[in-house]
């Protein structure tokens, strides 16, 4: 079966459409949770540099590697060996999941604002309204990748006319006096301007995973040289939109009234601003950019494992496809696990916001060691500035992992424990034999840090 291809626009609305799900709509709030203006405003330069370094590393690898197909697993890989591009595989496709589910949350959320049936409490409603949506894209994308590619382009035009309405209604009744309030947080329970530059990453984190959108559907693209500048393009564009949306909320309303909203509290800024039918544009926009979201994640989902699956770190089943050349077999995977955790999310009523950061910090491994391998290549073809790019994004990786504290480690170490049952039966199915010693400690160690989490939660010494 051909292969489908898709062009620069199906590939940049990949990345935009990836990132900008219900992370942008819950930003004003998330951020104020965390910080107030001016640990804010640092804590986006911060993200800023550091994300546009990661864009670069990505843009570098794609035109200088074509031949590594599917990005972040093919970069772990040919750079750490076969174990590691697994678990930055494996993570990167947890992460998409759980996203998905995040998402599900929040746009039940949404549509509950019109419709109170959608409300959190009835659970057996959204429960069966949950395997709606999921099966539904399953359909979807079994149609073909460019089809939803195609679709996802639509979503992506269309959830941007609410956004940038927002950015406008909220700039033109933006207070400079109202931004000022309490600028550092001073006396505020929110910690010194430290802990509050570090209690925005994992907010920021969030936002932008996605970024890598293109260069997962690298082996799909029409002309190899488009997935570096769409994943440039689409950053650019989507960090103006992140910093105007949180920045300007905070000359609307103060930030410990932005803290208190309910998700999504961009919509009840813009109610503030002019009503309820601020509001209701903001829920309508959110209920679009959602389903864009959950049809962009879905894809990235698949196609990362099926790209895996097809050289042989993941099952084999996952690389089985239909007569539409869709990755069928890991779609089918992928959907089962997020109508799982779809379901225990929904009676255990966790948060979008408790979700999505454990979505950002299962993704952190894939960026970390795609900007450490580009370390590596940078210097054997000698290219000093994108050594220098490099060494930026692996440094802003890591201060992502040290930001994101200890208990969200060994969360996302629980995440990762059931991929060593994975590897082993691809190890099995490839007749490649045992695991290696460093592969057995390094599994050991992962399933050690997953225990210390199953006690922590049991003991509630984890909050989620």
């Amino acid at each position: 079966m051909k292969q489908q291809k898709i062009g620069f626009m199906a590939l940049a609305a990949m990345v935009v459409g990836s990132m900008i799900g219900g992370g942008a709509f819950n930003l004003p709030g998330a951020m104020a949770q965390k910080a107030s203006a001016g640990p804010i405003l640092i804590g986006w330069l911060i993200t800023g540099i550091g994300m546009i370094m990661l864009a670069l590393v990505f843009e570098h690898l794609a035109n200088s590697k074509p031949e590594l197909e599917g990005g972040i697993y093919a970069y772990a890989r040919e750079g750490f060996g076969r174990f590691v591009g697994f678990n930055s595989a494996w993570g990167y496709w947890v992460s998409a999941w759980i996203g998905t589910v995040a998402n599900i949350t929040l746009v039940f959320n949404a549509i509950s604002y019109f419709f109170p049936i959608f409300a959190a409490d009835n659970r057996i409603f959204l429960l069966g309204m949950s395997a709606v949506v999921i099966w539904g894209l399953f359909w979807l994308v079994s149609s073909g990748i460019r089809e939803a590619a195609l679709v996802n382009l639509v979503t992506t035009i269309a959830k941007l006319v609410p956004i940038l309405i927002f950015i406008l209604l909220v700039a033109i009744a933006f207070n400079l006096k109202t931004f000022n309030l309490s600028f550092w947080g001073e006396g505020d329970a929110l910690g010194s301007i430290f802990e509050q530059v570090k209690g925005t990453m994992l907010v920021t984190l969030w936002a932008f995973v996605g970024i890598e959108g293109a260069v997962v559907l690298s082996s799909r693209a029409k002309n190899r040289r488009d997935v570096g500048k769409a994943t440039v393009t689409g950053l650019v564009g989507v960090l103006l939109v992140y910093i105007l949306i949180s920045v300007l909320s905070l000359g609307v309303m103060s930030q410990a009234e932005l803290a208190g909203l309910k998700e999504p509290t961009m919509a009840y800024v813009l109610e503030a601003t002019m009503g309820p039918a601020g509001a209701t544009i903001i829920m309508i926009g959110l209920i679009i950019s959602l389903s864009g979201a959950l049809l962009g994640w879905t894809i990235l989902a698949s196609e990362i494992s099926y790209l895996v699956a097809k050289d042989g770190a993941f099952p084999k089943l996952f690389a089985k496809t239909n007569k539409n050349g869709a990755p069928v077999g890991a779609l089918l995977v992928t959907q089962i696990a997020t109508q799982i955790v779809a379901g225990v999310a929904l009676f255990s009523e966790q948060t979008y916001l408790v979700l999505s950061s454990i979505a950002g910090i299962c993704a952190l491994l894939p960026y970390l060691l795609s900007a450490l391998y580009s370390v590596r290549w940078s210097k054997a073809e000698s290219n000093r500035k994108m050594l220098i790019f490099s060494v930026i994004a692996a440094a802003y990786s890591l201060w992502l992992v040290y930001a994101s504290g200890i208990w969200y480690i060994v969360i996302a170490a629980l995440v990762y424990t059931p991929g060593i049952i994975a590897y082993m039966i691809a190890e099995r199915e490839q007749s490649r034999g045992q695991m290696s010693r460093y592969e057995m400690i390094a599994s050991l160690v992962l399933v050690a840090l997953a225990a210390i989490a199953v006690y922590g939660i049991w003991s509630q010494e984890i909050q989620l």
